[in-house]
């Protein structure tokens, strides 16, 4: 070949390679952009109607990091998970059907209850890993077992209202001389009710103690009660049985109402320190496909509902996705959490101690981001 000709070849060639190497570099300086574009954007909450409608978005990544965990063979740990009869679940109904199909990098057993106490009994007893509870609940355990309980998120805000067939009754105010019948004596629904009525200056409201939701809305049913307190999704299901039933208010609204430094929070998700200790990273993939499953909960809530209704929480799947908007399913985790449940148990506190277990839970009750 021409000598020249190779040399005009040689150079050319030596183009083409360096354009090659520059286009790679511009590929890989634009990537992290793109990917952060494809993760999308965590949404700012400032108020529990703000949370209710602003859950962070679910992704696509929990679901990418499984299968890749799966394939480079990172073993699982069993999380043993409890919940209450109601709205905790209903914002895990998700997740389990996730993990039931085999999508999880973690093997998970779900126990589910109608009173908090036996959730708790097998929570202190270490048969439960991670459990849905009440958050007073949850200070109480801490003290209980001397710190051995650990807050990972929030998992609920309001969910109680005051269902009535007394179309006299609009507000907290409107309980003086009448008879409430409710659940949760010795957690949230007690101690919201108590405080609420003594902000107001009521002294003379009686309440009635049932052990399930299920007795209150069939006591409200047959008329032998015209007030209860009930948590969603039971309020819509009563309502749907009896025409004469009205949600006269929310408990969360009228505490926001009496109170603006502090939030109503309904439920917390609390882990064992001792497992949590052992297993960090199991707990955190917990928090994060519980957050994906909480925001599916609000994003799609026909597929939840037949979830709900497919494990028993609410009989008819079109009374769960009725009920769904109404739930205040979230996961607020981190310094955010910490706030929301530390300012609703000084409030607790300061209307009786004995709600949070005699004095409020330290800094190392609350789990903080990783």
């Amino acid at each position: 070949m021409n000598p020249r000709i190779k040399r005009n070849l040689a150079g050319w060639l030596c183009v083409i390679c360096m354009l090659a190497v520059a286009a790679c570099g511009s590929a890989q300086t634009k990537a992290p952009e793109t990917e952060r574009q494809s993760l999308g954007t965590e949404t700012q909450m400032s108020g529990e109607g703000q949370i209710k409608e602003e859950v962070k978005q679910a992704t696509e990544v929990p679901e990418a990091d499984t299968v890749a965990q799966k394939a480079s063979g990172e073993a699982g740990t069993e999380i043993r998970v409890g919940s209450l009869k109601g709205p905790t679940t209903m914002g895990i109904v998700n997740l389990r059907k996730k993990a039931e199909n085999g999508e999880t990098v973690d093997t998970y057993s779900f126990t589910m209850a109608t009173a908090a106490d036996e959730i708790s009994a097998k929570l202190v007893s270490g048969d439960l890993d991670i459990a849905l509870i009440p958050a007073n609940l949850a200070s109480v355990l801490y003290h209980k077992t001397q710190g051995k309980i650990r807050v990972a998120d929030i998992n609920t805000l309001g969910v109680l209202y005051c269902v009535t067939t007394d179309e006299s009754i609009h507000s907290v105010e409107d309980l003086t001389g009448k008879t409430v019948v409710t659940t949760g004596q010795g957690t949230t629904p007690e101690y919201a009710l108590r405080t609420l009525l003594e902000r107001s200056g009521i002294t003379d409201c009686t309440l009635e103690f049932k052990s399930e939701a299920t007795e209150v809305a069939a006591l409200l049913k047959e008329g032998s009660a015209q007030i209860g307190v009930l948590p969603q999704p039971f309020v819509t299901a009563a309502m749907m049985q009896n025409e004469a039933l009205q949600s006269a208010f929310s408990l969360s609204e009228e505490w926001d109402r009496l109170d603006a430094d502090s939030h109503l929070v309904t439920g917390v998700t609390v882990v064992r320190a001792e497992f949590l200790e052992e297993h960090a990273d199991a707990v955190a993939r917990f928090v994060s496909e519980h957050e994906a499953s909480a925001a599916l909960a609000n994003s799609d809530v026909q597929k939840t509902a037949e979830l709900v209704a497919e494990y028993g929480i609410i009989e008819k799947a079109p009374v769960a996705a009725k009920a769904l908007p109404n739930c205040n399913i979230v996961c607020i985790t981190g310094e955010e959490m910490k706030t929301a449940l530390s300012g609703y148990l000084d409030t607790l506190y300061a209307q009786n101690p004995q709600a949070v277990g005699g004095s409020l839970p330290g800094d190392d009750f609350y789990v903080q981001e990783r």
